[in-house]
């Protein structure tokens, strides 16, 4: 039955502005490592960063024998870490198996137990050949670094977690994870989470659409006692509507914010800023494939490289 009823509209309207005032309440996004960070929390986050792949004569194809004369014609022999990224059969096949089970169980949201052991098992054996075993965190300082010399830079879409503080999030009665980013531009980290009303779910295609997107907010560093450790320091979290019913929101509903003082780690009596609590390691990194364990409150998180992170 299609729904057009003033009354229905109201009651949706109704719904997605408490939503708002929920999520503006909640306290699940916390430190962790999927977050987002720059110094004007008010500006929305670009979700397109400046491209950092390595280009494709750097990187063959499972389908053929990797050569060790660059395919621009050049005489130089590839380094060690251009061979470990070239795709193997077997890497691809691991990583095709782990993509098929993220999406048959909702990103983790609807995983049961013997899904979560299926998809552990297959990190595991992906961490075993981690092409990227050393300096994967490199440039994420910021910088003059070039695009090649930061392997974490650009838009990763999570496809799986096993995080609890994410997990929660699609518990809630009024709203529900849709697509969530990472999007890393040293030295910021920006966390992206577009929520949608659950009532939208229920109703026809037709019935025009809204969304909210929330923006956690951390500034990154290099931990120095390990090459794929990224530190984080929390800074803000940002609510964007960004439709209701069908309609740009920008004009009528602004963003809402909550920023916090940027203290430096260092400034704070008694801690040392390389062992603050709030990082991720990186167990797995290839050109398009991303896995991150975070400290605090635990977990993991896979993720697929994408050109933008659009809603």
């Amino acid at each position: 039955t299609k729904v057009s009823s003033d009354s229905d509209k109201q009651i949706y309207r109704m719904n997605f502005v408490a939503s708002i005032i929920l999520l503006a309440l909640f306290n699940n996004i916390q430190t962790n490592a999927f977050g987002v960070t720059n110094n004007n929390p008010l500006s929305v986050t670009s979700c397109r960063v400046r491209s950092t792949s390595r280009s494709s004569s750097r990187l063959h194809s499972s389908s053929s024998a990797p050569s060790d004369v660059d395919d621009s014609g050049s005489s130089g022999l590839l380094s060690e870490e251009d061979r470990n990224w070239v795709e193997t059969p077997e890497r691809l096949a691991i990583k095709s198996k782990l993509l098929q089970l993220c999406a048959s169980y909702d990103r983790g949201f609807g995983a049961s137990p013997k899904a979560r052991n299926q998809v552990q098992e297959l990190v595991d054996e992906l961490e075993s050949m981690n092409p990227t075993p050393r300096d994967a965190a490199r440039g994420i300082n910021g910088g003059d670094s070039t695009a090649e010399d930061v392997p974490l830079k650009g838009i990763w879409r999570m496809v799986w977690t096993t995080a609890l503080d994410v997990l929660t999030l699609g518990a809630s009665p009024v709203a529900v994870p849709g697509a969530i980013y990472q999007a890393i531009d040293p030295p910021i980290a920006t966390n992206i989470i577009d929520f949608i009303p659950r009532v939208q779910s229920l109703l026809p295609i037709s019935f025009p659409p809204s969304l909210l997107r929330a923006e956690v907010k951390t500034r990154t560093s290099l931990r120095p006692q390990n090459s794929n450790r990224v530190g984080l320091n929390f800074e803000a979290v940002k609510l964007i509507p960004i439709e209701l019913l069908g309609v740009q929101s920008s004009g009528f509903l602004p963003p809402f914010s909550i920023n916090f003082p940027s203290i430096p780690l260092q400034d704070l009596p008694g801690v040392d800023p390389s062992n603050s609590p709030g990082f991720f390691d990186v167990t797995y990194l290839d050109h398009d494939m991303l896995i991150i364990k975070q400290n605090d409150p635990g977990g993991y998180f896979v993720s697929i490289k994408v050109d933008d992170c659009d809603p």
